[in-house]
């Protein structure tokens, strides 16, 4: 390890200045760009998110008010969810990998790779300055009719800010289609793919179709907002439940965005730390095209309670746990890949077996809110704020976590203190458990969410909850001290350095600009390691 030195010249370094850095088109340092931007907007989140724990600590509402409260939990979910969560794989890690993974020199489009940042930025912006000036109390979802006449906040600049950023998401997602359909190395036939780029565009496909919904949803919000158009509003001849319909058509499909990416980076992370090649991959391969598929088809299990026919009722609660299907395929498949590997319990593999238990609790809890008759009981408790969480954080961040010191050394030529990784692995999922399995209980004991002043008998369960949130912020803030300290400090890496045997790991550690000097001919399968299960690097 000690005779590796970085390569002279790589993407980093290859120029300098701030000007090439903001006009640059080479989709490695575009990544960067997001990395920097989603873990600004993730602090802020996150600032939110302890404020709400620390107000739930008492009874009384004694730290902010009633009005204060919402604002603090809808500024959270709309930060965490269309600034963080959707951009956070694909954009970073997608952007980074893809043209390597398929033998490519970059996206298909690299200025519009550039020009998705700056409209993101741009949405981030506006979102921001709606915080700044005051806040948005109608929760994440802007359910109608508050948003669209009784909120006195910043719905509308708020709303405007998703919108753009919305034009990120789909322009992201269509320079990933058409990338992959036309970039891959000579060889490089779908089923030699790797799983994380089926995963990516199985969540560009619904970017581009689902995303188009939410932004004309939104748009009507902001036309009835100002000009009084009756389409949610009963006061002007409109539906309220419509706006409902046409918000979860995209948002249910939205947690996929979230958490298929986390899927492909856990079927990555197990094959590279198990020795072994992914068991049953073409069913992992197309069980991603199924997720995508059904997760339009089951936005109504979210309305069960909001005024639907019996009837529709029961075809969303069918649909809902035929969705489950494809997610536990790809469940069993890594347990069994793991079966008789040689595992090495390394930071990103313990992230990735997180990934697969806390996933496999959120699904089976998502199962309970699918059933008619449990979900009338526990619809807008704190039973859905968990179930919610244990996707989207035992999920989608943990996934993100996995990416993120998977391919750390990759791009940047340094390794991280592995012990200390392992450490602040453990103690996020420590912390995770002990923030959000109380909340089912509470759930189920009938708390509501969203209120910020709750019974006496609620207490010490919420004071169990906030306790794990502060072990769950020291884990979030662990590795981002380390992975700083590795940019100076870490040692040279390699170009492999866990011994993965991916098209990524065959190049430099920093890669060059155009990734490779020749294009690679590709003869194998996606994960080769067939005859090499006990060999380490």
């Amino acid at each position: 390890m000690d005779s590796l030195t970085l390569p002279r010249t790589h993407y980093v370094n290859a120029s300098y200045g701030l000007k090439s850095w903001l006009l640059t088109t080479d989709h490695k340092r575009i990544a960067l760009l997001f990395l920097g931007s989603i873990s600004a907007f993730f602090l802020l989140g996150g600032v939110f998110a302890m404020l709400i724990r620390l107000e739930l600590l008492t009874p009384p509402g004694d730290l902010v008010s009633s009005d204060t409260y919402n604002k603090l939990f809808t500024m959270h979910g709309i930060v965490m969810i269309f600034m963080f969560l959707i951009p956070s794989i694909p954009a970073v890690f997608g952007n980074f990998f893809i043209p390597i993974m398929l033998g490519a020199k970059d996206l298909a489009f690299p200025r519009l790779n550039l020009l998705s940042w700056y409209i993101f930025m741009t949405g981030g912006l506006f979102t921001l300055a709606a915080i700044a000036l005051g806040g948005v109390d109608t929760g994440w979802t802007f359910y109608t009719p508050f948003s669209t006449h009784a909120s006195q906040s910043n719905v509308m600049m708020a709303a405007v800010g998703v919108f753009i950023m919305g034009f990120s998401s789909i322009l992201t997602g269509l320079n990933f289609i058409v990338t992959i359909h036309t970039m891959r190395a000579p060889g490089l036939t779908w089923f030699r793919l790797p799983l994380f780029i089926w995963s990516m565009y199985a969540t560009s496909l619904i970017n581009v179709l689902g995303t188009p919904v939410l932004a004309i949803t939104l748009v009507s919000v902001a036309l009835e907002r100002a000009l009084h158009i009756g389409i949610f509003d009963p006061a002007y001849g409109g539906d309220p439940i419509l706006f409902q319909h046409l918000f979860w058509f995209y948002s249910h499909p939205a947690v996929y965005i979230m958490v298929l990416p986390s899927m492909g980076v856990v079927s990555e992370l197990v094959a590279a730390f198990s020795r072994k090649n992914i068991f049953g991959y073409t069913f992992v391969a197309f069980s991603s095209l199924a997720i995508a598929v059904f997760g339009f088809l089951v936005w109504g299990h979210h309305m069960f309670v909001a005024g639907m026919s019996v009837y529709g009722a029961m075809i969303f609660s069918i649909l809902s746990f035929l969705v489950a299907v494809p997610s536990a395929v790809k469940v069993f498949n890594w347990t069994a890949t793991l079966y008789k590997g040689s595992i090495s319990f390394q930071t990103p593999m313990l992230y990735a077996l997180g990934f697969i238990g806390l996933f496999a609790v959120g699904g089976l809890t998502g199962l309970f809110l699918a059933t008619l008759a449990v979900d009338v009981h526990v619809h807008d408790t704190y039973f859905v704020v968990a179930h919610f969480h244990y996707i989207m954080v035992g999920g989608a961040l943990m996934g993100y976590l996995g990416a993120l010191h998977y391919w750390w050394p990759k791009m940047t030529g340094r390794m991280y203190p592995d012990l200390i990784g392992r450490i602040a692995a453990v103690t996020v999922f420590l912390g995770f458990n002990l923030t959000f399995f109380p909340q089912f209980v509470l759930g189920y004991l009938g708390m509501p969410r969203r209120y910020h002043a709750y019974a006496g008998e609620f207490q010490a369960l919420n004071v169990l909850s906030s306790a794990g949130a502060s072990i769950l912020a020291l884990g979030f803030l662990v590795p981002a001290f380390y992975l700083l300290w590795s940019l100076k400090y870490g040692k040279v890496a390699g170009p492999d350095p866990w011994g993965a045997l991916s098209l990524e790991w065959t190049i430099p550690s920093p890669p060059p600009t155009f990734n490779f000097d020749e294009t690679p001919i590709i003869t194998g399968p996606a994960y080769p390691y067939e005859g090499r299960e006990g060999q380490r690097a």
